[in-house]
């Protein structure tokens, strides 16, 4: 992998969202718009602290997704990566450019939901705000990952979100933001535990209910890691010389 590379690729990526104000207003503002929202639905700071700590992971992964995937397959449909695929620039170099400019893009957004949710909203973190940012982070770059992933398998821009249901409603529905992972069945507690959602938002709940950076903390921060990891490297494998 090439680091020259890969940084012109994420300032091409950077200039084009920064001649796109919406959706770079989605990406930064819509999950902090979402927490406000929360705070004033449940109208409660308790049943607020309760459940915004899995939300800041599951609002940026989710945003996160989304456009991701719908900014990656544009530029498979419009042949700008077949275009690229013609220069000396590898897979990874591309795959990891897209990372980092959506990853720069995803700091920002994080930074912004959960200051505004510690310092407005009223959100009560026993743990350090460090951790809650770093985890809510590599949430934020999963989601990305993955959308970067599923681009290769849609073919239009409303293929793209019907993914959505796919990959990311179901880690949604299971990672005990709805139901504790505990008091689920057996099989649902299988396909909840292959899910790195899951961990992401365990780990949120632990950082904010406990001021000790346990192993159980450390040990989801791996495996969310590694999955954004694995899907990145997935990504670069479907990049193809052709646009289809």
């Amino acid at each position: 992998m090439n680091p020259a590379l890969t940084l012109a690729t994420t300032r091409r990526i950077l200039t084009q969202l920064r001649h796109d104000p919406r959706t770079v207003v989605m990406l930064v503002l819509v999950p902090t718009l979402l927490m406000v929202l929360l705070r004033y639905v449940f109208n409660s700071p308790l049943v607020f602290s309760r459940i915004a700590p899995a939300l800041l992971g599951v609002f940026p992964f989710l945003i996160m997704f989304l456009i991701a995937s719908i900014t990656t397959l544009r530029e498979r449909t419009t042949a700008t990566l077949e275009r690229l695929m013609t220069l000396p620039i590898g897979r990874l170099d591309l795959l990891f450019g897209y990372a980092l400019a959506f990853g720069t893009i995803a700091v920002v957004q994080v930074a912004l939901a959960a200051g505004v949710s510690l310092w407005w909203l009223g959100l009560d973190l026993a743990g350090s705000v460090v951790m809650l940012l770093l985890i809510a982070l590599l949430d934020a770059l999963l989601g990305m990952a993955l959308g970067l992933f599923v681009s290769a398998f849609a073919r239009t821009e409303f293929q793209a979100v019907q993914f959505m249901p796919v990959f990311v409603l179901p880690q949604i529905l299971l990672c005990g933001l709805f139901v504790p992972r505990e008091e689920m069945g057996w099989l649902l507690r299988w396909l909840s535990d292959v899910m790195p959602l899951s961990y992401a938002v365990e780990a949120l709940n632990r950082v904010t209910a406990s001021t000790t950076v346990d192993a159980v903390i450390l040990r989801n921060l791996v495996v969310v890691a590694c999955c954004a990891l694995l899907a990145l490297v997935l990504g670069a494998a479907t990049l193809r010389r052709r646009t289809p």
